[in-house]
């Protein structure tokens, strides 16, 4: 199986202590989110790879060579300032990471996530064009491959509309961002591309593409998977995997998260860490479950 490390929540970021310490120890616990007190155990023995999915890289960087399992990391780097990303940290940390991580797994495994895309009058089409050029400016050499995404209409996007004051797109924006950042993409010698998008963009430039595809889950662990099936809507082709973190934990609260949907528990998860604990957030308790998850 491939772990997600992890769409739920900034496990790099926040938990990275944790993390190493689960695959030390061989198992990690995971709780369903539709069912509390039934929980997942997953042995590090029966892992092919790992997915990392952070906007903080730094916390691990100098502990990948503990993990001995193939790895492809995807590190969200967007243009948004305090109002909308409060607590991620100075994007030229970030890239200074980047250039590392991508020297130690390979660009051929290292994604950049330039996602969600919302516009505003403060973030509109042409912020949005210089931002990106600027960034594959900065990075080409270390990155070939950025996935993009526009924003959905989550829980949290509607309750936070007051601050992202976010607009809808017209055709002619998808346009205009497609062109845009496909010639800057192919510039810097990157391709660009979405996943799990209505408009894929591929009329202006775009590759067709997945965030981890079943090619390159091939090449990395010489074996085939399923398709995601946690994806609704049957527009996803990725490869299945498994989520280890929780919802409602990340301390990053960027106001466009969906992951975040209740921001008034993320504190009170924190609190419930213990890094010595198999699962992210909280104990086994008496009256849970615990089903190891095999292959």
């Amino acid at each position: 199986m491939i772990l997600n490390v992890s769409g739920r929540t900034d496990i790099v970021a926040f938990y990275t202590p944790w993390l190493l310490k689960r695959i030390k120890d061989g198992y990690f616990d995971v709780r369903n989110p539709f069912n509390r007190h039934l929980i997942s155990r997953i042995y590090m023995e029966d892992v092919d790879a790992i997915l990392f999915c952070t906007k903080n890289p730094v916390p691990i960087l100098n502990h990948l060579n503990e993990i001995k399992k193939p790895i492809v990391f995807q590190v969200t780097l967007t243009p948004y300032k305090k109002d909308i990303e409060p607590n991620v940290p100075d994007k030229k940390e970030i890239i200074d990471a980047i250039k590392k991580i991508s020297l130690l797994v390979g660009k051929e495994n290292f994604y950049i996530r330039y996602d969600p895309i919302f516009l505003s009058e403060k973030y509109n089409i042409s912020y949005h064009q210089k931002a990106f050029e600027k960034i594959c400016s900065l990075v080409e050499g270390y990155v070939e491959h950025i996935i993009i995404s526009f924003i959905d209409d989550y829980k949290n996007v509607r309750k936070n509309q007051n601050i992202l004051k976010q607009r809808d797109f017209t055709e002619q924006d998808y346009e205009t961002i497609g062109k845009s950042f496909s010639k800057s993409a192919k510039k810097h010698n990157m391709t660009v591309q979405t996943c799990f998008e209505d408009r894929n963009l591929i009329e202006y430039g775009f590759i067709k593409g997945e965030c981890l595809s079943h090619e390159m889950a091939y090449k990395l662990t010489g074996k085939t998977y399923k398709n995601w099936k946690a994806r609704k809507m049957q527009k996803c082709n990725c490869v299945e995997m498994v989520d280890i973190g929780d919802y409602n934990s990340c301390k990053h609260l960027c106001k466009y998260c969906y992951a975040n949907f209740c921001e008034s528990q993320v504190q009170q998860k924190m609190l419930e860490h213990d890094v010595n604990s198999s699962l992210l957030i909280g104990h086994v308790e008496e009256k849970d479950k615990v089903v190891v998850r095999k292959k």
